[in-house]
């Protein structure tokens, strides 16, 4: 048995199975890959290859589905979706730092951040990209606009910002009122994001995203908590009772499982897989088309009469009415609130739907009062309407909420301010990526073979660079075509012995082709004797 010590790993070994991997580090030998990989089930042919190859594109396609080939500054202000490069803008470690807030669009985040650390904020109103600005460090230009100065597409960098794009946090990956670190491998749940009526600067939130348990005051964690007050009782009832935890019987645990049954009425528990409930008061996701968060609340007073209207849910209050009361009027509304929602809850279920269908059904025909039987406006519909909470709460709204608002010409200007208040707004999406080779030459996934895509790249050069680069491409091309096409028709593995001794004609490395002919003369005759093929093999 050779004494000499295993090679160093090489890509040929990585096709190894993990049990001869272990077994060659044990006894020191480096068999033959050829051998291994037709006596290995695990092993991969070049057929398997190529198949696992159309499949991860199969997966590039779905994950990246749009073209590339664009950035949308040329298209002006959009609601499209934004990402944030922390990679080129890094959120500042103090807040007394300067910081310049930067985002760019759905291409440029794939065409010219592909490597870079992003933050997908998703969609963003009245945004312009601003890749290739002054935002964006020089060293990070645009990839994708053509250069005034050259007339050439790629290396556009310094040009003016649009003025009109708003920022907030999210561009520092901090979302929602606890100012969190959004991390998609770690944190669970559901996120909502505010419709949003006006910008950080102005008091609102920016269309910000929330977690349910901060909209409601409780924390993004709230349930953990409530599980971890939960377990301290138990452990504190179960110290009094016996001083120790005793293994728990079937018995044992069946009355356990009685004992917290009532307590955990209100929250079902959670398993480590299991998405966290929605806190308590929490409207049911299809009870709800959007909402707009306290802050927008706050920063707009006059759409806190619409609480409960037609259109809209009752409000969720961040806190309790009790606790905000700034004054006897206010506390006295807040008890009477309290008190409507004690009596509420006291009545059973068929009524409290009867009293609020009636409710609704009363508050559309005062609404409809305020207009005349053409539509057109004559007086304004917020006098009829209810009273609004003095507390800070959050107002979710349904599918029709837009035909509930008042438009009369005092509340029209209100309106007017926030587009989004009178009509749907478009959403801008990238056309889809073809399927085959990019026309442009500027999409790298959903193109074709990772060589087809390797010359849609070249494309994006110098011209005579290119015309080179593509010359060698092909050649090369042409020459693994046939190699690995034998391969897969015959569905042989490919061993390392073929793979070198290619390499090594191509380099024309007439001592490679040598020694890779004498090493599969050698491995033909260890096959033909009573070895089963196996060899010893010396390193390299």
């Amino acid at each position: 048995m050779s004494d000499n010590p295993p090679p160093p790993p090489t890509i040929e070994s990585l096709s190894l199975s993990a049990a001869e991997t272990k077994t060659e580090r044990a006894t020191g030998r480096s068999n033959s890959f050829s051998q291994q990989s037709r006596a290995s089930d695990d092993s991969q042919t070049a057929a398997d290859f190529l198949r696992d190859q159309e499949i991860l594109e199969a997966d590039a396609r779905e994950a990246l589905p749009y073209s590339i080939e664009t950035c949308t500054k040329i298209l002006g202000p959009l609601r499209q979706s934004v990402f944030a490069c922390l990679t080129c803008n890094p959120a500042p470690t103090k807040p007394e730092d300067a910081w310049k807030p930067a985002g760019m669009c759905y291409a440029c985040s794939v065409s010219c951040h592909g490597e870079h650390t992003l933050v997908e904020i998703f969609q963003k109103r009245n945004f312009t990209c601003d890749c290739g600005t002054t935002r964006f460090p020089s060293g990070s230009p645009c990839t994708l606009r053509i250069n005034s100065e050259t007339n050439t597409k790629g290396n556009v960098h310094s040009e003016e910002p649009d003025a009109n794009n708003k920022y907030n946090h999210n561009f520092k990956n901090r979302f929602c009122c606890c100012e969190c670190d959004y991390d998609p491998f770690e944190q669970k749940g559901t996120m909502f994001q505010c419709m949003g009526l006006g910008t950080a600067e102005t008091g609102g939130c920016g269309e910000d995203w929330y977690h349910p348990g901060c909209l409601v005051g409780m924390g993004p964690k709230w349930f953990e908590q409530m599980n971890k007050t939960k377990a301290k009782a138990i452990q504190k009832e179960t110290e009094k009772k016996g001083g120790a935890l005793a293994t728990i019987t079937e018995k044992d645990e069946a009355q356990s499982n009685n004992g917290t049954t009532e307590a955990a009425d209100d929250v079902a528990v959670e398993d480590d897989d299991d998405e966290p409930p929605m806190p308590p008061g929490f409207p049911a996701e299809d009870d709800f088309e959007g909402f707009l968060c306290y802050k927008c609340v706050e920063a707009n007073p006059w759409i806190k009469q619409y609480a409960g209207t037609s259109g809209f849910l009752p409000p969720l209050f961040l806190d309790q009415p009790e606790a905000s009361a700034a004054s006897p009027s206010n506390e006295s509304t807040a008890t009477a609130a309290s008190k409507k929602r004690k009596a509420e809850d006291d009545e059973d279920e068929e009524t409290a739907d009867a009293k609020r269908i009636k409710s609704e059904d009363q508050a559309s025909t005062r609404a409809a009062e305020g207009e005349t039987k053409g539509g057109s406006p004559t007086s304004c519909k917020l006098p009829n309407l209810p009273v609004a909470p003095k507390c800070r709460f959050s107002l979710f709204f349904k599918e029709d909420f837009r035909e509930k608002l008042c438009h009369c010409s005092g509340c029209y200007g209100k309106l007017n301010a926030h587009p989004q208040l009178l009509e749907e707004e478009e959403v801008y999406e990238p056309p889809l990526s073809d399927d085959g080779a990019s026309q442009h030459g500027g999409s790298t996934h959903g193109s074709g073979s990772l060589l087809d895509r390797g010359e849609s790249a070249l494309r994006n050069m110098d011209r005579v660079k290119a015309i080179e680069g593509v010359m060698a491409y092909n050649h090369l091309k042409e020459q693994l075509t046939p190699f690995f096409k034998q391969f897969a028709e015959s569905g042989k593995a490919v061993g390392a012995e073929d793979i070198k001794a290619y390499f090594a004609k191509l380099r024309g490395d007439e001592q490679g082709i040598k020694e890779a002919g004498e090493a599969a003369a050698s491995s033909k005759e260890n096959r033909d004797g009573e070895d089963g093929g196996r060899r010893e093999q010396s390193g390299y």
